[in-house]
C-alpha cells in the first residue's frame, strides 16, 4: 500500500458494503460436517443467520457476503500466506442496538458479530474486536485464519458502533468508547454458549486478543473481566489513562506541525521515534488528524462543536481533514470532566490472567514510548509484571500494509503476533513461560513477512 494510494484506500474502508446471501444447506448432513447447525442460537441476539460453509477461512470466503476483504486493506503485508480449507458454520447477527452505523449486509444495524465454528474444534475459543474504526470482518486474515486452522471457534465484534462518526453514539462522552468494552463481555459470554451448543460442551481455553483498538479490549478485558478468559495477545493495544498519556496528549502536536505551528523536534519530543520520520507523510495524511478530532469529540465535544461537529464528514477530503482547532489542544487544560469521560474507559494496568503485548518500534499512529511502555511498568507497578511478557519489535510500525512500500525499512508484526500466540497457548495450557521481554530484533537475512522467532 503506497502513500499516494493509501487516502483513497482507506476512504473504501469507510464505505464498505456487504450484503448477506442466502445459506448453502451443501454438506450440512455430511457426517460432522456442520452438525447441530439447526441448535444454534446465540444468547442475546436480536437477530441471526447461519450458514454451513466449505471454507471459513478468507481463501474460501473472500467475494462472498461472509468476509469483507476492503475492510482488511493494510492490515497484512501482501506475500502473507494464510492457512486454509476449515469447514464448519458461520454465524452472522446482531445484538439489541438503537444506532445505526454498520451497514454490512445491508442491515444497518450495531453490534453486528461473527462466530465461526470449525468442524475440527480443538476445545478453545478466541474472541477479538475490530480495530481502529472497522468492523466485525477486518481480523479475518490477521486473526480468524490462523486460529481455524489451529482448531479454535473465533468471534469478532464490531464494538457496536463504528466508521469514522463512532463518536455520534453514546449518551455522554466517552459513551461510545465504553460500549465497545460492554460489547467484548457480551460476545464471548454468548460465544461460549454458541460454542456448548455446536459441540455439546463450553470451551476449555478462551483467549482474548486484538489489533490497535482491539488491544485495547484485550487489556480491559484482562482487567475488568479476567474471569472469562485464560490469556490475551495484545497487538499494539491503545493505551488510555485518566490523567495520559493517550491519544488526546500525543496527537495534537501533529496537526499543529501540518499547518505550520510546530516543528518537527516538537514531533520528537511528544514521543515519536526519530526513525519514523520517512512515515510521517503519510500518517499526516491518513492517520493523525482524524484520530485526533474523532476522538477528541468523543471525550471532549465542547472543546469545538462545529468542527467535526454532528459527523466526521461527507466526503473522503471532510473526513481525513483535521479540525484545525486541534492544533492547540491541551488535555493538561481541559476540564474535570474529559478526564472523567476517559476514566469510563481507562486502564491500569491490574491485569489478572496472563498477557503478552507487542509493538513496533516505529509505530508512528500510537509512538511506543508513550503506549506500552507506559502500560508495560503499569502492570509492574501493580506488581503483575509475572503475568506479563512485552516484546518491542524493531521496525515494526502500527499497519503492516506499509511493508509492501517500505520493504527495506520495516517489517511486518504479523508473524511475531502468531508467534506469541503460540508462546501464551503453551504458557498457558503447558505451564512453559515464555521468554523474558525483549527487544525482537529483525535479522539480516531471511524471510520476514511470514517468519518471526521470539528468541
Amino acid at each position: 500500500m503506497r502513500p499516494s494510494r493509501g487516502v483513497p484506500l482507506l476512504a473504501a474502508l469507510l464505505t464498505g458494503l456487504t450484503v448477506l446471501g442466502p445459506v448453502s444447506p451443501a454438506g450440512a448432513h455430511d457426517g460432522g460436517h456442520c452438525a447441530r447447525q439447526d441448535r444454534l442460537r446465540v444468547p442475546g441476539a436480536q437477530h441471526q443467520e447461519a450458514a454451513c460453509l466449505p471454507d471459513l477461512t478468507t481463501a474460501g470466503l473472500a467475494g462472498t457476503p461472509y468476509t469483507d476483504m476492503s475492510d482488511q486493506a493494510g492490515l497484512s503485508a501482501k506475500d502473507t500466506v494464510n492457512p486454509s480449507g476449515v469447514p464448519g458454520i458461520q454465524i452472522d447477527g446482531y445484538f439489541p442496538d438503537d444506532s445505526r452505523l454498520n451497514a454490512t449486509h445491508g442491515w444497518a444495524h450495531d453490534a453486528q458479530f461473527v462466530i465461526r465454528l470449525p468442524d475440527r474444534w480443538n476445545g478453545g475459543l478466541v474472541v477479538t474486536g475490530a480495530p481502529g474504526t472497522r468492523r466485525q470482518y477486518s481480523t479475518d486474515t490477521v486473526v480468524s485464519d490462523e486460529v481455524l486452522a489451529q482448531g479454535f471457534a473465533y468471534a469478532a465484534t464490531d464494538k457496536g458502533n463504528s466508521g469514522p462518526d463512532f463518536f455520534t453514539d453514546g449518551r455522554e462522552p466517552g459513551g461510545a468508547v465504553a460500549e465497545w468494552n460492554s460489547r467484548v463481555t457480551e460476545l464471548t459470554k454468548a460465544a461460549k454458549q454458541a460454542v456448548r451448543q455446536r459441540y455439546g460442551s463450553g470451551p476449555r481455553r478462551t483467549y482474548m486478543t486484538g489489533v490497535s483498538n482491539a488491544g485495547y479490549l484485550t487489556r480491559w478485558q484482562l482487567e475488568n473481566r479476567p474471569e472469562l478468559y485464560d490469556g490475551g495477545v495484545d497487538w499494539e493495544g491503545v493505551l488510555w489513562t485518566t490523567d495520559g498519556p493517550n491519544l488526546l496528549t500525543s496527537l495534537p502536536v501533529t496537526v499543529a506541525r501540518r499547518l505550520g505551528r510546530a516543528t518537527d523536534d516538537d514531533l520528537l519530543r511528544a514521543g515519536f521515534a526519530p526513525g519514523s520520520r520517512f512515515l510521517w507523510p503519510y500518517h499526516e495524511k491518513a492517520y493523525w488528524g482524524l484520530t485526533q478530532k474523532i476522538f477528541r469529540a468523543e471525550f471532549d465535544p465542547s472543546y469545538d462543536r462545529d468542527c467535526p461537529g454532528t459527523t466526521a464528514g461527507s466526503t473522503v477530503e471532510q473526513i481525513f481533514a483535521p479540525c484545525a482547532s486541534d492544533a492547540g489542544y491541551d488535555y493538561a487544560k481541559r476540564p474535570a470532566s474529559v478526564r472523567k469521560a476517559v476514566a469510563k474507559v481507562a486502564l491500569t494496568g491490574r491485569i489478572g490472567k496472563p498477557l503478552i503485548t507487542l509493538h513496533g518500534d516505529l509505530d508512528t499512529l500510537l509512538p511506543i514510548t508513550t503506549d506500552s511502555d507506559v502500560y508495560a511498568r503499569m502492570i509492574d507497578d501493580r506488581g503483575r509484571g509475572r503475568m506479563h511478557r512485552y516484546y518491542t519489535v524493531q521496525d515494526g510500525t502500527h499497519v503492516d500494509g506499509l511493508y509492501d512500500t517500505y520493504p527495506d525499512r520495516l517489517r511486518p508484526i504479523l508473524p511475531c503476533y502468531r508467534s506469541a500466540f503460540t508462546a501464551l497457548r503453551q504458557w498457558v495450557e503447558a505451564d512453559v513461560a515464555p521468554p523474558a521481554d525483549r527487544v525482537i530484533e529483525r535479522p539480516a537475512s531471511g524471510d520476514v513477512v511470514n517468519s518471526c522467532a521470539l528468541l
